[in-house]
């Protein structure tokens, strides 16, 4: 599973939400892909006002703060079902 954060080198909540969401790689095990907004016009226009923003796909997560609860939600709906004998 790869989610994305959409980011600014500048901006301090979004430099929080990096870190906070390092646990979370380390017990589920997605991938986490960083877009600095300002590198790209149309990511810029899109998710300005809004990063950080951390995204499934298409889908929002959450902006500004990390939703703890609401992200334990969506990764566990996400993992992959254990094979049973």
């Amino acid at each position: 599973m790869k989610l994305t954060l959409m980011f600014r080198e500048y901006c301090s909540l979004c430099h929080k939400m990096r870190e906070q969401l390092k646990p979370y790689q380390e017990a589920f095990g997605f991938e986490l892909e960083i877009f600095d907004v300002d590198e790209d016009p149309v990511l810029e226009e899109k998710y300005n006002e809004l990063v950080p923003v951390l995204l499934d796909g298409d889908e929002e997560i959450c902006h500004w703060f990390l939703d703890e609860e609401k992200l334990k939600v969506w990764l566990e709906g996400r993992k992959k079902p254990t094979a049973r004998a």
